[in-house]
């Protein structure tokens, strides 16, 4: 594929993130961080991001398993998890700790454990989407585009 049509095809994926809730400006900002002196910059971000995530969901999913369940240690996951999608824009998933908080608050068990697995969703939807766009990047960059990042 061209380097205009990688660009043209990354564009409308970018478009379509935030069209459909999966990105909101937060994530616009992030990208305006990424310079030349740190072309890498949002990739790290992102991977950061998705390290933190599935270990705060396994300590989530750990912490919901067992016989007494600790509402306070399981409200703190999920508030690092809700600020570390924030920081990158990761919407949905934000919007799902939300939700996920507020049982916590109730603590309501089984509508924790319904949101755990709403978080995890839109967590595995966001991160597909995120790796196609960075995929996206690499191919323009290695067609000797500019990122468009």
């Amino acid at each position: 594929m061209e380097v205009d049509q990688l660009q043209r095809t990354f564009h409308h994926y970018h478009a379509s993130l935030f069209n459909e809730g999966f990105l909101d400006e937060q994530f616009v900002q992030l990208q305006q961080l990424q310079d030349e002196s740190n072309p890498g910059f949002v990739v790290e971000v992102v991977s950061l991001f998705f390290e933190d995530s599935e270990r705060l969901l396994n300590d989530l999913s750990k912490a919901l398993d067992q016989e007494n369940v600790d509402f306070r240690k399981i409200d703190a996951h999920v508030h690092q998890l809700k600020g570390s999608s924030s920081s990158i824009g990761a919407q949905r998933v934000r919007d799902a700790c939300i939700a996920f908080r507020n049982f916590c608050d109730e603590r309501n068990i089984e509508a924790c454990l319904k949101c755990l697995q709403q978080v995890r969703q839109e967590y595995l939807l966001v991160k597909t989407k995120l790796e196609a766009l960075l995929r996206l990047e690499q191919q323009i960059v290695a067609a000797g585009g500019a990122s468009p990042m």
